[in-house]
């Protein structure tokens, strides 16, 4: 199964370049991981030094886009709606993360605490450690 990751997971596996993330490490070697876009901008951004960010996007490139068709955008809005309806409340870019992974069946490795909230009350798979 693949599992789309989360920007506070890259973030993570970045800033501790010694301590390794060994279900994240075996995600990638057993080529489970997705990405999508704004994920990707998500990482990207912020990155002062050309070089650096150069070789990031070279490296993030090694990993396949989920495909993110406009009717998502939508799904993404219903999701936003639920949740704040239930008194859930996350951005934007959370809940389009979330309509992704439910459209896709994909599950979601995450460490933000929102998006284990959304999964309270709609159907989004975390992947679980």
């Amino acid at each position: 199964m693949s599992v789309l990751v989360d920007t506070s997971v890259w973030s993570k596996a970045l800033r501790n370049k010694g301590e390794e993330d060994r279900i994240f490490m075996k995600l990638i070697q057993t080529n489970q991981v997705r990405i999508i876009g704004v994920i990707r901008q998500e990482i990207l951004s912020g990155i002062k030094d050309a070089v650096q960010f150069k070789k990031l996007h070279d490296n993030l490139s090694a990993f396949p886009d989920a495909f993110v068709p406009s009717d998502y955008y939508v799904k993404a809005a219903q999701l936003y709606n639920t949740c704040r309806s239930k008194g859930i409340q996350a951005s934007h870019i959370d809940f389009l993360i979330a309509a992704v992974a439910i459209e896709e069946s994909l599950e979601l490795y995450t460490y933000d605490m929102d998006f284990k909230n959304i999964a309270t009350v709609v159907p989004l798979e975390l992947y679980q450690l």
